[in-house]
């Protein structure tokens, strides 16, 4: 079966049969998942090497907070039919803008990146904040430049709360 997965704003293509998978056209390779039992771990090993992973469904269907060895990833994974159907309803749509970045949880702001002009890639760090013992790095949704910083370190922020807004 093949699927369109989306990593942080670069999208790959992955093709699964049995427990061969191949990304891009690569060579094929042995992956294998497991549910460790009683908790949301599980653990993929990829030609291996095991990896430790967690996933959190993020609203619209198909759309997870993945958390591989640690690193926390922003994913959609669908398949090649409903990728098509949603990328149609997206063109037709027309483009919205760029979107701003928000608090995903409640958290404390350990450090801002950027200042307003500045320029930004796609997938890099903005924003760390403090959430549940754990430092969490909010990066860019798409390349653009820093409109504003309503980000301050060291102040507390609710779910949903607007950090950057980007031009």
């Amino acid at each position: 079966m093949k699927y369109f997965v989306d990593i942080d704003g670069t999208r790959v293509e992955v093709e699964l049969d049995g427990e061969t998978a191949r990304v891009d056209g690569g060579a094929p390779r042995h992956a294998h998942l497991v549910d460790v039992a009683g908790t949301p771990v599980r653990l993929v090993t990829i030609d291996g090497a095991m990896h430790r992973l967690t996933a959190r469904r993020d609203g619209a269907r198909g759309r997870y907070v993945v958390r591989i060895d640690g690193r926390r990833h922003l994913v959609e994974a669908l398949d090649a039919r409903t990728r098509a159907i949603r990328d149609l309803s997206a063109a037709a749509a027309g483009p919205l803008g760029p979107q701003p970045l928000r608090a995903p949880m409640p958290g404390l702001i350990v450090r801002v990146s950027v200042a307003p002009g500045d320029d930004v890639e796609a997938g890099q760090g903005i924003v760390a904040m403090e959430a549940m013992k754990m430092e969490n790095e909010l990066r860019s949704p798409a390349a653009g430049i820093v409109k504003a910083v309503h980000a301050r370190v060291g102040t507390a922020v609710e779910k949903g709360a607007l950090l950057v807004e980007f031009e």
